[in-house]
């Protein structure tokens, strides 16, 4: 596993995860909070049943790329002052179950 800003050397992770065109997996939240994990280049993301590729230079609205609907996401890692949405945009932010946890903990450090 390469260490990188978003992988910190870790092979699994929480991250918030922003679909810049729509909702994700119809939950009506455009943005998650959940465990991802990485490629060994560290430079795609698995989530759920997505294939997540970095979009070199980054792209119009975001800094992944669907590998099935070609959708743009952004991804990062969780912000402790709880404002993970990128750009002046309002989302709904659903934290996944199984991530409740560790979101938690993350923000109280």
């Amino acid at each position: 596993m390469k260490k990188n800003q978003l992988t910190k050397g870790e092979n699994r992770r929480i991250m918030y995860i922003e679909n810049k065109d729509g909702e994700i997996d119809g939950a009506g939240a455009g943005a998650r909070v959940g465990w991802v994990t990485f490629s060994k280049s560290g430079l795609t993301v698995y989530y759920r049943d997505k294939t997540l590729l970095r979009i070199k230079g980054g792209g119009k609205k975001g800094n992944y790329l669907d590998e099935k609907t070609g959708e743009e996401y952004w991804i990062s890692g969780v912000k402790k002052r709880d404002s993970n949405a990128h750009q002046a945009k309002s989302v709904q932010v659903v934290i996944d179950e199984d991530a409740v946890e560790e979101y938690e903990r993350l923000l109280k450090y």
